[in-house]
């Protein structure tokens, strides 16, 4: 349900990738600090967009340094770190719990399991931390839960739960732009929430395993439906960027929405192409 929120690294200019990974960089390396090597590889594109976006938002104070580290240990690499680093930090040892839950639950994947039991440590520093937040994100995962359980057919309500955990999660606190953020994000998790679907159907339907779009993948016109649908959550999602006053990162932030999010999409049909 991770990884759909990412650059279109060939559209960016050597600048502005350099900016993203700075950022990248930053929450991997705030990741290592306060969640040790567990906590580092729950390290995920989706939150470095969140760092991104917070801070061309508020645009906070920034550290920018030169270290090394073990994917670049002769020249080093530059990270970018604010105060919204650590926050999408805590965010990102959240999300990794409840998907590892969801996925030990759903297919009994030990691994999941036993990846869950490495960060729950971290996961409940995080819950003492965000209380009200964290009850709110347990309350929509536990509702989709019971909708998978119960194979609802509402593709709608079911993405839509989704979309209030990242409406949650990207809501760092209240003001005059909560309403913006929170519409943002939450047409951007149905949006990721319907992609994770989209590329998960054909082992899902193999398997038995839940998928929202098990019910209209027998009718005509699916991968058209499938398209529009996913247009329509980009377009309100992007729709709901363009109000806020964001300059920086705001090349990097557009050049994800508009292009970056599409890539997985791409993959997923030239993989189709090739089986065929």
């Amino acid at each position: 349900m991770f990884g759909y929120v990412m650059v279109n690294k060939q559209e960016l200019k050597f600048k502005e990738f350099d900016q993203y990974h700075a950022y990248y960089c930053g929450l991997c390396r705030v990741l290592r600090e306060k969640y040790g090597f567990s906590g580092q590889f729950a390290l995920t594109y989706d939150c470095t967009f969140l760092v991104m976006f917070l801070t061309g938002l508020y645009e906070p104070e920034e550290k920018i340094e030169e270290r090394k580290c073990i994917v670049h240990p002769a020249k080093g690499t530059t990270s970018c770190i604010n105060q919204y680093t650590e926050y999408a930090a805590d965010m990102t040892i959240l999300l990794s719990y409840y998907k590892c839950m969801d996925d030990w639950k759903d297919e009994h994947k030990a691994s999941r399991y036993a990846y869950a039991k490495l960060i729950q440590k971290g996961y409940k520093e995080v819950v003492k931390k965000y209380p009200e937040k964290c009850e709110k994100v347990k309350l929509m995962f536990d509702k989709i839960s019971d909708c998978e359980a119960s194979k609802e057919e509402n593709i709608d309500k079911v993405s839509g739960l989704f979309g209030e955990v990242l409406a949650e999660i990207f809501t760092f606190r209240s003001d005059e732009w909560e309403n913006e953020i929170r519409r943002m994000a939450f047409f951007l998790g149905k949006f990721v929430y319907l992609m994770d679907a989209y590329e998960d159907i054909d082992k899902d339907l193999k398997t038995g395993n839940y998928n929202p779009f098990a019910f209209a993948k027998r009718d005509e016109g699916y991968e058209e439906r499938c398209r529009t649908m996913l247009s329509m959550m980009m377009a309100e999602c992007s729709r709901e960027f363009e109000k806020m006053p964001i300059l920086k990162n705001a090349e990097v932030l557009r050049n994800i929405l508009y292009s970056g999010v599409w890539c997985r999409y791409e993959q997923i049909n030239e993989k189709k192409i090739i089986k065929k």
